[in-house]
C-alpha cells in the first residue's frame, strides 16, 4: 500500500498519541480474535523474526493464493489439445487489459482504505464510513465505463497490443466475456482493501482464497468439460470473482465489520474522494505500468519472433510472479513492523527490521533463480504441453530471468521506503526500472544484438534489473541513512 508521507505521519502521530483500547477490551462490533485499534507497542517488544513471521504469513499467503488465480486460466489454456499455443498466445495478449482494471480497483481502494484507517485512528467512525461509502459508489462507476470499453474496443487494443490473425479470435473471446464480470474484479480488489485496513487480515485472504478455489476447480470443468475452450476459462474467471465480491460485500454489510457500508454513505462527495484519489495515484501509476510494458514487450516480440516469442512471454511473466508476489507479502508483513518503530523513534529497530527484511528477500530470490536456472524446462511444462513453445521458452526464461536473484534488494528497498511514508522515493525506484531504463531497453536490444534480435528483447528485462538494483541500493543507502539520523536526533 503506497502511502503518502503525510498521511502515514497522521496515523502513525495517532496512534503515538491516543491509547486506542486494552488488548483486554472486545471490539464495539463484537468480532471475536480480530481486535481493532488496540495498542500496538508489540511492534516494538516481541522479537523480530517471530514478529514478521506471524505478519508476513498471512500477506505472503494471499498473494500466493492471488498469483494461483493470476498463472491457474494460463496452466489450463496452454495445455488444451491442438490449439494450447496459439490460445496462450491469444490470451496473453489481454493481460495488459487485465491489468488496467486492477490498477482502477488500486487507485480506489489503496487510496480510500489508509485515509479511512487514519479516520479510525481518530475514533471518527462516521467520516470513516463516509469514505467507504463513497469508494463503493465509484468502483462501481468505473466498473460500468471499463466494461463498455472493453467490449467496444478489445478487439483494437488487442491488436494494437500484439495479437497477430492467428491469435486474435482467442484473446477477443476471452475478453468479451471478462468485461461481463469487470465489476466483480473492481469490487473484489477495491473492497477488500478495507476489510484489511480494519485488521481483519484472516478474512481479507479468504476473500482471495474463495475465488482462487473456484476458479481452480471451474477452470478445467468449462474449458474441458464443456468444451469451451477460452471461453471457459473466462467465465471460469467472473464466476470465482463475482463468489469473492458477494463475500466482501457481505462482510462489509455484516455485523462483524467495524465498518458498514450503509445507504445514507453512497454518494460522490469532492473533498472525501479526491483526497483517497490522490494517495491511490502512486499505486495505480504503479499497476498501471506494468500493462504498459507488457505492451511493449508484446509489440517488439511479435515484430521479431511472431505468436511463438509472444507466447513464451505470457510464461516469463506468469513465472516472474512467483517472484513478485511473495517478495511483496514479505514487504508488507514488514512494513507495520518499520512505519510504527519509525514513528516511535527506534532508529535501531528500523535497521534490524530492514536487515531482517533484506535477508529472507534475499535469500527467497537467490533459491528461485537457482531453481530457475536449473529447471526452467519444469516451470516451462506447467504453462504447455506444446514442444516447440516449451523448448523455446526454456531458453528465453533463462535470459529473462538472469538477474532475478537480486531482485530481493530491490523489493526490500522498494518496501521500506513505503513504511518509511517515501512514496516519492518509492515512485522514483519504479519509474527509473520500468520507464527510463526497461522501455527503451525493449526497443535498443534488437539493433545492439542481431544476431538473435528476439533473444535481445528478452535480454532487456535482466539488463534494467540489474542497473534498477544498483541505483535503488545507492538512493536508499542515502535516504536511510540520513533518515535514520534525523530519528535519532529526534529521539
Amino acid at each position: 500500500m503506497f502511502i503518502e508521507k503525510r498521511f502515514l505521519k497522521k496515523l502513525i502521530g495517532e496512534l503515538k498519541r491516543v491509547k486506542i483500547m486494552d488488548r483486554n477490551t472486545q471490539p464495539a462490533n463484537g468480532a471475536a480474535g480480530e481486535k481493532q485499534n488496540e495498542d500496538k507497542e508489540f511492534l516494538r517488544t516481541e522479537p523480530l523474526g517471530k514478529l514478521l513471521l506471524k505478519l508476513a504469513l498471512p500477506t505472503v499467503a494471499a498473494q500466493l493464493i492471488n498469483m494461483l488465480y493470476n498463472i491457474v486460466d494460463r496452466i489450463y489454456i496452454g495445455h488444451i489439445p491442438d490449439i494450447g499455443a496459439t490460445a496462450l498466445t491469444g490470451v496473453g495478449v489481454c493481460m495488459p487489459l487485465i491489468m488496467i482494471v486492477s490498477a482502477f480497483a488500486a487507485l480506489v481502494g489503496y487510496g480510500g482504505a489508509p485515509r479511512a484507517s487514519i479516520f479510525m485512528g481518530k475514533h471518527d467512525r462516521e467520516s470513516a464510513e463516509k469514505i467507504l461509502g463513497n469508494c463503493f459508489v465509484l468502483q462501481i462507476i468505473i466498473s460500468v465505463i471499463l466494461t463498455a470499453v472493453l467490449l467496444i474496443w478489445n478487439r483494437d487494443f488487442l491488436m494494437a497490443f500484439g495479437a497477430s490473425e492467428n491469435t486474435i479470435e482467442y484473446g477477443v473471446s476471452y475478453m468479451n466475456i471478462y468485461a461481463l464480470g469487470t465489476i466483480f474484479v473492481e469490487l473484489t480488489l477495491g473492497m477488500n482493501a478495507f476489510i484489511t485496513a480494519q485488521g481483519f487480515a484472516k478474512t481479507g485472504m479468504l476473500s482471495v482464497l474463495i475465488g482462487a478455489v473456484a476458479n481452480i476447480i471451474l477452470d478445467p470443468i468449462f474449458i474441458f468439460g464443456f468444451n469451451m475452450d477460452v471461453r471457459g476459462a473466462a467465465l471460469a474467471t467472473i464466476i470465482s470473482q463475482a463468489l469473492s465480491c458477494i463475500w466482501v460485500v457481505g462482510f462489509l454489510c455484516g455485523k462483524k465489520t467495524f465498518l458498514k457500508i450503509k445507504r445514507k454513505n453512497l454518494g460522490l462527495t469532492p473533498n472525501i474522494i479526491l483526497p483517497c484519489l490522490a494517495l491511490g495515484v502512486a499505486t495505480f501509476i504503479m499497476q498501471a505500468s506494468e500493462s504498459v510494458i507488457s505492451v511493449c514487450f508484446n509489440s517488439s516480440l511479435q515484430n521479431y519472433g511472431g505468436d511463438i516469442a509472444v507466447g513464451a512471454m505470457t510464461i516469463l511473466t506468469s513465472v516472474m510472479q512467483f517472484a513478485m508476489l511473495p517478495l511483496q507479502g514479505l514487504g508488507q508483513g514488514a512494513q507495520p513492523i518499520i512505519s510504527y518503530c519509525y514513528g516511535a523513534g527506534d532508529a535501531k529497530r528500523v535497521r534490524a527490521a530492514f536487515r531482517l527484511l533484506l535477508r529472507v528477500s534475499l535469500g527467497y530470490s537467490i533459491l528461485l533463480w537457482i531453481l530457475v536456472m536449473l529447471f526452467p524446462g519444469g516451470f516451462a511444462a506447467m504453462f504447455t504441453s506444446d514442444a516447440q513453445l516449451m523448448e523455446y521458452t526454456k531458453t528465453a526464461l533463462r535470459i529473462y530471468m538472469g538477474s532475478m536473484f537480486l531482485f530481493g534488494i530491490q523489493m526490500a528497498c522498494q518496501m521500506t521506503f513505503n513504511a518509511l511514508g517515501k512514496a516519492a522515493e518509492s515512485i522514483i525506484v519504479a519509474v527509473m526500472r520500468k520507464f527510463i531504463l526497461l522501455i527503451p531497453l525493449i526497443y535498443i536490444m534488437p539493433h545492439i544484438i542481431r544476431s538473435s534480435q528476439t533473444m535481445a528483447v528478452y535480454m532487456a528485462e535482466p539488463i534494467a534489473d540489474l542497473l534498477a538494483v544498483t541505483f535503488t541500493a545507492v538512493l536508499f543507502a542515502v535516504q536511510f541513512k540520513k533518515t535514520l539520523k534525523k530519528t535519532e536526533k529526534a529521539a
